[in-house]
């Protein structure tokens, strides 16, 4: 076995696609420590700053010392505390959903709807460019897969045709993709699903607590949350805790309960987890500048990015990404840049596709401009 593991490492080794941990010693923010060197942090999804929140620390602290640390049983055996309760009427509020549920992972809630909802006979229908949660839930469900290119309504119309046969149908996308940073066309996917009897689901991981005036995600930034079934989000991004949910109606809800095996087998969220989700929900709410100033910094850093000549794609969030193209070419600005004092790693294949490897700037909200202005320099 061992040799065999080893003839596997040294083959992606020598694709220089070999990847390693870089252990952090200091709070997720927008500086980290790492190997005893100071860096300012390009690529967090802590996007609003709340995992080093003040709120969000009492929140944790209280909830360890009545809950204790850990979900300690499964959600329907002793695992539900009246705390997960609490966040899921929030988040079905937030959402301007009937009823929410919440898994410990933003991966076991993809799979566990879809693989819930879909089997032989139904038929998912995807974005291309969906996250690897997305993909792996809908091979696991068994289901016929369909797949669109990017954004492209007129190929969802196409396959929307093809497949009046089935049983029930699923379309699914990311609204804000991770990689690219570009926005789904939510409304022209809504108004095919309606036209074609299809099912809609969303994965606004990247998108909840900053699009919408309310911060809602993408559904509300584009008017269209009452049209979309299934918005499913997480609570490790913007939120700055851990954990997924999924928001509709009280009955996906109930039967998610009944027959979603990734929530049904799973220790339940931590109490941790829980309290400073709720804690998120109310920061969100009554901090709107911190969305805004992040979005106002992501849409400077992508002038600045151009104004060098750079490709960023069709990114219209706090993701940016600086389109490379080879692997070597890619490791070598990141490593560059890093000696400046930038963290931002090289994303390469699977994560992306062979000839678009690329650094990916995610932005938080505790960014200025004079940390931009470190960044531009580090690439000019």
């Amino acid at each position: 076995m061992k040799e065999a593991l080893i003839n596997e490492l040294n083959k992606i080794k020598s694709r220089d696609l070999y990847r390693k941990l870089n252990p952090i010693s200091s709070a997720p923010d927008k500086f980290i420590t790492i190997s005893g060197k100071k860096y300012i942090n390009f690529s967090s999804n802590n996007y609003l700053g709340l995992a080093n929140h003040p709120g969000m620390k009492k929140a944790a602290v209280s909830a360890v010392e009545k809950y204790g640390c850990g979900g300690t049983s499964s959600r329907l055996v002793a695992g539900t505390l009246d705390l997960h309760l609490e966040l899921e009427e929030k988040l079905a509020k937030f959402k301007n959903k009937e009823a929410a549920l919440v898994y410990p992972t933003g991966f076991q809630t993809n799979q566990g709807v879809i693989c819930s909802l879909l089997a032989e006979g139904d038929c998912i229908i995807m974005d291309k460019l969906n996250h690897a949660s997305l993909w792996d839930a809908a091979k696991l469900s068994r289901c016929r897969i369909f797949v669109y290119e990017h954004c492209s309504q007129e190929d969802l119309e196409r396959i929307l045709k093809r497949t009046k046969d089935y049983r029930r149908r699923l379309i699914v996308t990311d609204s804000v993709f991770s990689m690219d940073g570009d926005l789904a066309p939510l409304k022209g996917i809504a108004e095919l699903a309606e036209k074609y009897n299809a099912w809609t689901m969303i994965d606004e991981a990247h998108a909840a607590g900053v699009f919408g005036e309310n911060g809602r995600g993408l559904a509300e930034y584009f008017g269209v949350e009452d049209r979309i079934d299934i918005i499913m989000g997480t609570l490790s991004k913007a939120f700055g805790s851990q954990g997924g949910f999924v928001c509709g109606s009280k009955e996906l809800i109930n039967f998610l309960i009944n027959k979603s095996r990734s929530f049904i087998y799973t220790t339940a969220l931590s109490p941790v987890s829980a309290a400073c989700s709720i804690e998120a929900l109310k920061i969100i709410k009554d901090e709107p500048e911190r969305r805004i100033r992040l979005l106002d910094m992501s849409k400077n850093l992508r002038l600045k990015l151009n104004e060098l000549g750079f490709d960023t794609l069709n990114s219209e969030s706090q993701i940016v990404p600086l389109l490379v193209g080879s692997v070597k070419d890619t490791l070598e600005i990141s490593s560059r840049v890093n000696k400046k004092g930038v963290f931002v790693p090289a994303i390469r294949p699977p994560t992306v596709p062979e000839g678009k490897c690329r650094l990916r700037f995610s932005l938080m909200s505790g960014h200025t401009q004079e940390d931009i202005a470190q960044l531009i320099d580090s690439l000019k």
